[in-house]
């Protein structure tokens, strides 16, 4: 069995969570699932938000935080994220008018000094890539900007594997390219081909997640994070599903 633990990113049923935050995040333990990836706090207190992980013995593996949060509210974050015991707080994507080269450059000087402040708190920043940080623009790509100008002792990276297979790009060599800088590893898979592409479970797609497993495990990653942008039946049997499948796989 993989010693790299499950969470899900609770975007996944943020229909559910929407209804009843504390009992979706009961379910997901039900599951089997390790952890949860926090996509906000479902209006919970940070006493309430411990109280729950506690009660469901899942361990916290990271939150998902706007930039523009982060730059306005760090000291509430950071506050927020060592009262439950998160050390991993994650911006989610760019806002669309930094989606160019000088915006990359920009956003890295942020989250350089975003991160600074997270170390020194004892919690770890990281950013979550999509497609669009590997599209060219002015001759650039974003993400080899971001992989420059980022520095890897102050922000991580959580590679999305769906969004790098749409991208063109090989997510298993791309890990171990840039070994070292992947704790979180984001699990979706694709059906489809060209313009039809869209999201399926784990397991259910034509990703080959082994080389992944292997490159993610041999740079160090501490958690992987099944996560569904849209679902094509109920979410929560989506989660189940994609858990189910990295069960028969060993990795749960």
């Amino acid at each position: 069995m993989s010693q790299v633990p499950i969470a899900l990113q609770l975007y996944t049923v943020r229909d559910e969570t929407a209804r009843d935050f504390k009992g979706t995040v009961r379910k997901v333990a039900q599951m089997g699932y390790a952890g949860v990836e926090l996509a906000g706090d479902g209006g919970l207190s940070a006493e309430e938000m411990s109280d729950l992980l506690a009660e469901t013995k899942l361990k916290p593996a990271g939150g998902h935080v706007g930039l523009n949060v982060f730059e306005q509210q760090l000291d509430q974050i950071i506050a927020y994220y060592l009262a439950i015991g998160n050390p991993w707080v994650g911006v989610p994507a760019l806002p669309n008018e930094l989606r160019n080269p000088k915006g990359f450059q920009q956003a890295a000087r942020s989250m350089n000094k975003i991160g600074a402040a997270l170390k020194e708190a004892g919690l770890t920043l990281y950013y979550h890539n999509h497609a669009f940080e590997f599209e060219v623009i002015e001759g650039q790509r974003g993400m080899d900007i971001l992989l420059r100008e980022l520095d890897p002792a102050l922000v991580k990276l959580e590679p999305d594997v769906y969004w790098m297979y749409y991208a063109g790009v090989d997510p298993a060599a791309f890990i171990r390219q840039n070994s070292g800088r992947f704790p979180l590893v984001h699990l979706k898979d694709m059906i489809g081909a060209g313009e039809t592409r869209t999201w399926a479970e784990v397991g259910q797609g034509i990703l080959d997640f082994q080389p992944i497993f292997a490159a993610s495990e041999a740079q160090g990653a501490q958690w992987y994070i099944v996560e569904q942008d849209r679902c094509a039946g109920p979410s929560l049997d989506s989660a189940r599903l994609s858990l189910e499948n990295l069960k028969k796989w060993g990795k749960a």
